[in-house]
């Protein structure tokens, strides 16, 4: 692997280690703002409606003033909103924050994946993923394990460390990751016909939107163990303590299951993976209708940890087969939406549901929709495995 693969690799699980605010925000707004189940649903649908602003910026960014300085403005822009964040006092003030925060932090991530696929070449793109996949994970089961007891010292100590732990990433950038080589223009052949290329492009190409569809399905509920899981198990008297260490649990076996499932998932087609993942994730969200305690959660937990898995590698080795070179930051930045709408649907329509429907019917509910794109995948991969073909061949 290139030097500056680590480089991005090594602040990746920095940030992730101390992104105590994704984990704790729901429980912090509910127990120290004191807002209501549907106000902190609204925070939290803001959050994800400011990373969709975010993701489409960044990604038209990443193209036009380069992955290096898109990463560098993200990261900066994110440390100061968090700091902001912990002195922040009231719904419309946390509220736009919060947007904000969304906005900017999210901007990176097509950046991100752009400069990711600049350097790493196409044999080794697979492992790349899974190990920053892996360090995602890491990193998530330490900040929700220690998330918890940071915030019982002082809450808006989770913040702060964030703050911190977004700067680190910041700092390895600009000391040590140079902007890549530009990729040639993109050229008639590489996308499809139409105006000159641009987001226009990227929405008319109907296989990749339709893979982004199919990606907003699947995120609504995996989105759902931060936003309405939390709220479940305080209903069924499961303090935040432990539902950090549930959580903390999904982290835990991806770091261990990245030893075999790259290798496992390797030989076989990427949409019958996606779809086998697909109806994993409903079954382990299905079944959490039925839970009453931490172990019985921590089991639906493992269940569609496996999904997530599975998930995970075959979907972003795909995005980057199915983006023309020259236009991988927009690419990424569309699928980086997908998770921002599903960010923003998670909270708001599931938290809906729960209220007025109860969480019976949210979570089956979640394992009909997770069903619904496990078809879908397996109807639509022959079209991408040829687009994915074709571009290759260039």
């Amino acid at each position: 692997m290139p030097a500056t693969y680590w480089y991005l690799w090594t602040g990746t699980l920095i940030n992730r280690a101390g992104g105590f605010v994704v984990v704790y925000l729901t429980i912090y707004l509910t127990t120290v703002q004191h807002f209501s189940s549907t106000e902190a649903g609204l925070v939290l649908g803001l959050w994800a409606a400011g990373g969709a602003v975010g993701t489409m910026i960044g990604g038209v960014a990443a193209d036009r003033i380069g992955r290096r300085p898109a990463l560098l403005a993200a990261h900066l822009g994110a440390c100061g909103l968090l700091l902001s964040l912990a002195f922040a006092q009231g719904l419309a003030a946390i509220a736009t924050l919060v947007f904000l925060f969304g906005l900017v932090a999210e901007s990176a991530r097509p950046a991100f994946q752009a400069l990711m696929i600049d350097v790493v070449p196409e044999r080794d793109r697979l492992r790349a993923f899974t190990l920053t996949y892996w360090a995602v994970n890491v990193g998530f089961a330490v900040a929700a394990t220690v998330a918890g007891l940071v915030a019982k010292a002082d809450p808006k100590l989770i913040f702060m460390v964030d703050a911190a732990t977004t700067l680190a990433p910041f700092l390895l950038i600009l000391l040590k990751v140079r902007e890549p080589r530009r990729v040639r223009p993109v050229v008639a052949a590489d996308v499809p016909a139409g105006p000159q290329p641009g987001l226009g492009t990227v929405l008319r190409d109907r296989i990749f939107i339709g893979f982004v569809l199919l990606n907003i399905l699947i995120s609504f509920v995996f989105m759902q163990h931060l936003s309405t899981l939390p709220i479940a198990m305080t209903r069924d008297g499961i303090p935040p303590q432990q539902y950090g260490l549930v959580i903390a649990l999904n982290g835990v076996l991806i770091v261990a299951g990245q030893l075999f499932i790259p290798k496992l998932i390797k030989q076989y087609d990427r949409s019958k993976v996606l779809a086998v993942a697909s109806l994993i994730i409903g079954l382990g969200f299905g079944l959490t209708a039925f839970a009453d305690s931490a172990g019985f959660y921590a089991v639906t937990v493992l269940i569609w940890t496996v999904g997530e898995m599975l998930n995970s590698p075959s979907n972003s080795t795909l995005i980057a087969a199915l983006s023309p070179a020259a236009m991988r930051g927009r690419y990424q930045g569309m699928m980086s939406l997908s998770w921002s709408v599903a960010g923003f649907a998670a909270p708001v329509l599931g938290g809906w549901v729960q209220q007025h429907l109860g969480d019976e019917v949210l979570w089956l509910g979640c394992a009909l929709v997770a069903a619904v794109a496990a078809a879908a995948q397996l109807w639509a991969g022959p079209a991408r495995e040829r687009r994915a073909a074709a571009l290759r061949a260039m």
